[in-house]
């Protein structure tokens, strides 16, 4: 039996994660840890036998955590890592501070970083995922991250480093973000105050923003369309892609593609992690065939299958 350190933290056995996640399905993690502080992370992950799986989850808001759970400890920061600081042009949040409430902390000290807040998530998910919205991405203001390795160092990488590309970037296996620091540049509180509330109104014109959803299923294609012609990332969306192949309200279970939506998917009730593959593999299969572009999952899926 494997034996694991003990924190001064929260660590929980068998910990389900379905209530974790904005879609609330999923099996339980053989660990659920909840750090104190950095010192009680890095203490943690440098006295963890190396053998053992470990997993960062921001809210779960890009998530499905499959039918029968993670084998790993999965780590969940909370209190104490979601400070915002605002200091001349530097913008400084945790990993678990919401996008949202960076933006509008920023917004507040005349800091434009307006791009974050309507993105669902954790500053952790979104610089790992190089998260984006309205032609602006982490990438263009990211200036560093402070992260704590597998072996519990805790490292500074400048922001050149991590590779940001489309939904993705390169860190360290198994390393926790725990803090971020873009520059924002400087505009008036009450201009940027405007544009967000601009920003929701429009979301909430063209999102299922009231229903159990993980934000967009899919990435954007890039590259060649079914015609040869290069498309660029932003012109081809997925959600043309979908409807074009008759798949949007497209249902299995209690899992749905949003009919306001094409790219959203819905846990309407009752749906498992399985309706919710198994829909998303659908949907790609019913894609290609219309238009020969396989679409690559931008929703991270995690875990065991049910026996």
């Amino acid at each position: 039996m494997i034996t694991l350190p003990t924190p001064r933290g929260t660590l929980t056995p068998d910990r389900s994660l379905a209530d974790l996640t904005w879609l609330r399905v999923g099996g339980p993690a053989d660990w659920l840890f909840q750090p104190a502080d950095e010192a009680d992370l890095a203490e943690f992950l440098r006295a963890l036998p190396p053998e053992v799986a470990v997993f960062p989850m921001g809210v779960g808001s890009n998530l499905i955590v499959r039918d029968g759970g993670l084998r790993a400890v999965v780590i969940r920061l909370g209190r104490g890592f979601n400070t915002i600081t605002v200091e001349g042009d530097k913008v400084t949040a945790g990993a678990a501070a919401l996008d949202a409430h960076v933006a509008r902390k920023a917004a507040e000290a005349g800091r434009d970083l307006t791009f974050l807040r309507t993105i669902p998530g954790s500053i952790g998910g979104a610089v790992r995922m190089n998260a984006g919205c309205y032609g602006l991405y982490v990438a263009d203001h990211l200036e560093e991250i402070r992260l704590i390795t597998r072996q519990g160092e805790v490292l500074t990488l400048k922001a050149a480093g991590l590779n940001l590309r489309y939904r993705q970037s390169d860190l360290p296996e198994g390393a926790v973000i725990v803090s971020a620091v873009f520059r924002a540049p400087a505009a008036d509180p009450a201009a940027l105050a405007a544009r967000m509330e601009e920003q929701l109104a429009k979301r909430d014109l063209s999102q299922p923003v009231k229903e159990r959803s993980a934000g967009s299923t899919f990435r954007n294609p890039a590259g060649f369309s079914s015609t040869g012609k290069a498309d660029d990332v932003h012109d081809l969306k997925a959600w043309k892609l979908i409807d074009a192949a008759g798949m949007r309200g497209a249902r299995i279970g209690g899992a749905q593609m949003s009919p306001m939506h094409a790219n959203f998917m819905l846990n309407t009730g009752g749906a498992s992690a399985a309706d919710l593959e198994e829909l998303g593999e659908a949907v790609r299969k019913k894609v290609f065939q219309s238009s020969k572009i396989t679409l690559e999952w931008e929703i991270m899926r995690v875990g065991e299958k049910s026996a």
